[in-house]
């Protein structure tokens, strides 16, 4: 196997990876989720009174 099967290989295994964290990320099961941490600094600074 040379250079460039291999770094064929590992370029397409990176573009599959990256393409399922970009369908994860914007799921809509996990639209509230990161709503609420999105919210978060905000809130703690309410609580703390600034």
């Amino acid at each position: 196997m040379n250079f460039t099967i291999l770094s064929s290989i590992v370029t397409v295994i990176s573009m599959v990876v990256f393409i399922g964290i970009i369908f994860w990320a914007f799921s809509s099961r996990n639209k509230a989720r990161f709503e609420e941490i999105a919210r978060q600094p905000i809130d703690n600074d309410n609580e703390n009174g600034k």
